[in-house]
């Protein structure tokens, strides 16, 4: 069973790639920039019948994936691909083969088993930035079985805390910037017993991380997990309250996301693939992980302390990277900035996820780069819901289509699913069958995981509508929805009517108490430097005439106010919540 779980993982047409040069189908698209047709399908309804997973009992991703493509790349039958291209812009360059991780991991899964004396289902909490050591300790946790709880370097000493205890972590692997936040609350962390410093200096009380690298042996025997066994413990980004820790199997994320790696960022073993995702959260599980390491593909790095898009346009026109991937706040910011100084050679297919994007920011870069983005949209706790997959038509500010691992269907408070057009919670069915690739449960918090079921489905928590082609549409959060003298009204098409307007940046769109229509729409607008400095009463009437002209006229904001930033959590998602509190707490 594990060998036949291998097989669909590596199989054609993937695994084609691994015999023989990349051969892409080119077209030139009207503005004369070389366009790729899929590498892997020729349509939605072919993923449809290709998709077949078989879940074996007995599943480790790094034994049962990585160390077979270590095997390829011995017999010749891999391109001569990295496994990992690390580069910290300052002309220091790690690239690692798929044997050099594997002889690399293991030493590491060895000072977990033996400095640290780690057992099997311990957790291992790890604060790190983009640093190739980042992925030797996620592949060391698969390894030995220890459970793996990524978190952002962004995190308070507060929320390190709250990590520490809620998890009862026995070990935290960490750096120099981070390491006085874990001392200043470690004697009110009980369970933690073993903490990493990944640093070329010392510290007291922690063991030295590449110290330990070098002198450990490089021999190591994998455990051998069950495909349910956990895997992972990734803390959502809490946009609607506090963080909960949602957990992962061994096949979840394994296998599951080999429908991202194959259909939605379309990867073969000859590409590069950047995802620009913050190591703390379960996006860099997905693509920075599992999803090109499926099919083989180098996972390109960038260090980039702080996110800036002139390393990102630099790095996208020096190196062969063809396939990327970036939040929308991160689109929205490189539109602002001269795309068109670029060119991006080698540049085959763009991604993004995380929240909606919106349609002006597609277009400004499908002009300037002659590339669609292709949205994706899911969870922490799912692997790819929707997506819009190469070869599809593309709606500009839908979801795209199911992925193939789910049955995905719009129901109302009742369970009953709802016709084309009609808005209602988006929602997974998983009864009589639960997805294999669907979280397992928020640990130790058996209420928050049943009230996550209603009748035969999963509830995401997100208000959508599918259309009468099977596109998904975004409304909102169930929380963020506006009802406004009867009208039912989304945030996401107002903010993008908003971005659409040359002043708008950034909005947040949010509920306000009104007397007579119950609430009202308020717009917390962020400003384009050019704008800042005129008269705000004109400026607002201007914005809501521009509203009424995009969109429905009831959906207009009846308020706005204009802001220098938004409220969002670590993970870079506006905090509405946080906004429409403010608002309410006024009454």
């Amino acid at each position: 069973m594990v060998l036949a779980a291998v097989r669909f993982l590596l199989k054609v047409p993937s695994a084609m790639f691994l015999r023989a040069p990349l051969r892409r189908s080119l077209q030139l698209c009207s503005q004369g920039y070389p366009v790729c047709t899929s590498q892997n399908s020729k349509n939605y309804e072919a993923i449809k019948q290709q998709y077949r997973p078989e879940v074996p009992e007995y599943f480790n991703f790094a034994k049962d994936v990585l160390d077979r493509w270590t095997e390829m790349e011995k017999e010749g039958k891999k391109p001569k691909n990295p496994a990992l291209w690390w580069v910290n812009g300052d002309g220091e360059e790690v690239r690692w083969s798929f044997e050099e991780l594997g002889v690399l991991s293991r030493k590491v899964a060895n000072i977990l088993s033996d400095a640290c004396g780690l057992q099997r289902g311990d957790r291992v909490i790890l604060i790190l930035p983009r640093i190739p050591e980042w992925w030797l300790v996620n592949v060391a946790c698969m390894r030995t079985g220890t459970v793996l709880i990524p978190g952002t370097q962004q995190l308070t000493a507060k929320d390190i805390l709250h990590r520490l205890q809620k998890s009862k972590a026995k070990c935290i692997i960490t750096d120099d910037s981070v390491a006085p936040a874990v001392d200043s609350v470690g004697p009110e962390c009980q369970s933690l017993k073993f903490k990493l410093l990944v640093s070329e200096g010392h510290r007291e009380g922690w063991l030295n991380f590449k110290e330990l690298l070098k002198h450990a042996p490089s021999d190591h025997h994998c455990v051998n997990s069950k495909h349910q066994d956990p895997m992972a413990i990734y803390f959502t980004s809490g946009t609607t309250g506090s963080p909960k820790m949602t957990e992962h199997s061994h096949s979840s994320y394994g296998i599951g996301l080999t429908v991202s790696g194959r259909y939605w960022l379309d990867l073969t073993s000859s590409d590069v693939f950047w995802n620009t995702s913050d190591t703390g959260w379960a996006k860099s599980g997905w693509s920075s992980v599992f999803s090109p390491w499926i099919q083989g593909a180098c996972v390109f790095a960038h260090k980039m302390p702080r996110f800036n898009p002139s390393v990102v346009f630099e790095s996208l026109s020096r190196f062969p990277i063809t396939v990327f991937c970036s939040a929308p706040t991160a689109y929205r910011m490189f539109v602002q900035h001269k795309l068109s100084s670029y060119k991006f050679r080698s540049l085959r297919h763009c991604v993004s996820a995380g929240e909606p994007i919106n349609p002006e920011v597609m277009g400004e870069w499908k002009e300037h780069t002659g590339l669609d983005i292709h949205e994706g949209y899911g969870q922490t706790e799912t692997v790819l819901i929707c997506g819009n997959f190469k070869g599809m038509k593309i709606k500009p500010g839908s979801m795209g289509k199911p992925s193939p691992g789910y049955d995905v269907k719009i129901i109302d408070e009742n369970s009953n699913i709802l016709p084309p057009g009609k808005e209602g919670d988006i929602a997974i069915r998983v009864k009589p069958t639960r997805p294999f690739c669907l979280f397992t449960c928020y640990t130790d918090d058996p209420e928050k995981t049943e009230a996550t079921i209603r009748g035969k489905f999963y509830i995401t928590g997100d208000r959508g509508f599918m259309d009468e082609e099977g596109y998904f549409w975004f409304v909102g959060r169930a929380d963020d929805v506006i009802n406004s003298a009867g009208y039912r009204i989304g945030p996401f098409e107002v903010e993008s009517a908003l971005i659409e307007h040359p002043a708008v940046v950034e909005a947040a769109v949010v509920s306000s108490p009104d007397p007579i229509r119950g609430e009202v729409v308020k717009a917390f607008v962020v400003l384009t430097s050019n704008y800042v400095s005129h008269d705000p009463e004109k400026l607002m009437n201007e914005l809501q005439d521009h509203v009424r002209k995009v969109t429905a006229p009831y959906k207009y904001p009846r308020k706005v106010s204009f802001v220098q930033q938004l409220p969002k959590t670590i993970s870079g998602k506006i905090r509405r919540n946080e906004l429409r509190q403010k608002e309410w707490r006024k009454v």
